[in-house]
């Protein structure tokens, strides 16, 4: 596979530059055998894969759940990998996707999906996300997984989530003091991004025909972060640039409730303006004003209000921490499925 020089630069034009591939069908659709339309809910190994060094011990507990699928999160110790294998060799689970970077690079031991950037201002970390990103999409085929979940990148910025965060703990948010912190940091993002958006286009130019080859789809995930790319609304300017069908959006719960939160955006609007791209979920409640991952029930989202925008053949996976007790995250799992069914 190439990689762009060291001294490459990114050159990007004003107007958006649409992506082409020849190799990418109209028709595109998962590699064979890979089927999505029939994966109503999994289960992320965020929650157990720390607690694991046996791969098949770590899936045979999200069985035990009750689960067909299950997600390989980016906590995915190499470790683990020769377990996973055999549990899927043998039929005992299947896997819905992987969360990029997926198993973790070699001497990594905790989760780092944010190791290496597509958006760094340094080559070689922009050609170490495209290595372990391709490194994942090695591990999704042998383990035929359809889609791989994508953070994108971030850009560099004054702390402000953290200020924001604790004038709500202090219940400031309608006050002029909150008002003009969130007006500024809107400001500052948008100054900003420019040249970190252009360096996650080129890396995608690279990233996304790989995919399309392969059959598999990419889940670009709304994040929690305010300086992470790309910003709420700017993800239908990367769907203008990446028409692929293999380029989607994926749509995590807890991070779009906290950047509701924040002032950021509507959630149920937002995940409205992106059904058409939309390909799965994350599943996670908030306590406000900005922990997630909590079990679903134990939190502020209205999963009635997404329901509307939430389709069969959506991926659903539950994304816990994994402080959860079992108890926990069954009655979370059960809470989400009286609202979105069965």
């Amino acid at each position: 596979m190439a990689f762009p020089s060291r001294a490459f630069r990114l050159n990007l034009p004003e107007r958006p530059v649409f992506y082409e591939s020849a190799a990418c069908p109209a028709n595109f659709e998962p590699a064979a055998g890979l089927a999505v339309s029939n994966i109503m809910y999994s289960f992320s190994t965020c929650w157990n894969s720390s607690r694991h060094s046996d791969g098949r011990d770590l899936l045979r507990e999200i069985r035990d759940l009750g689960f067909e699928y299950a997600e390989l999160s980016h906590g995915t110790r190499l470790v683990l990998v020769p377990g996973i294998l055999d549990a899927v060799k043998a039929g005992e689970i299947k896997i819905s996707s992987l969360h990029n970077f997926c198993p973790l690079p070699m001497g990594v031991e905790h989760s780092a999906p944010n190791l290496y950037q597509f958006t760094s201002d340094r080559a070689r970390d922009r050609e170490l996300a495209i290595k372990h990103t391709f490194k994942t999409f090695d591990f999704a085929q042998r383990v035929k997984a359809p889609l791989v979940v994508l953070h994108l990148g971030s850009m560099d910025l004054k702390n402000y989530g953290d200020k924001l965060g604790g004038l709500l703990e202090d219940g400031l948010r309608d006050t002029p003091r909150y008002e003009k912190l969130l007006a500024e940091a809107m400001q500052k993002r948008e100054e900003k991004k420019k040249p970190f958006v252009e360096r996650l286009y080129e890396c995608l130019k690279i990233i996304v025909p790989e995919a399309e080859k392969r059959g598999l789809l990419l889940g670009c995930e709304c994040r929690e972060g305010i300086e992470e790319i790309p910003l709420e609304a700017d993800f239908a300017a990367l769907f203008q640039a990446f028409p692929s069908p293999a380029v989607r959006y994926w749509h995590d719960t807890g991070h779009a409730q906290v950047k509701e939160n924040l002032g950021f955006i509507r959630h149920a609007t937002h995940l409205a303006s992106l059904a058409d791209r939309l390909a799965g979920f994350h599943i996670h409640d908030v306590q406000f004003p900005l922990r997630d991952h909590c079990p679903p029930g134990g939190g502020m989202i209205d999963y009635a209000a997404l329901k509307p925008h939430v389709k069969p053949e959506h991926i659903k996976v539950f994304e816990l921490s994994p402080s959860l007790p079992v108890e926990a995250v069954r009655a979370g799992i059960a809470h989400l499925k009286g609202i979105w069914g069965e």
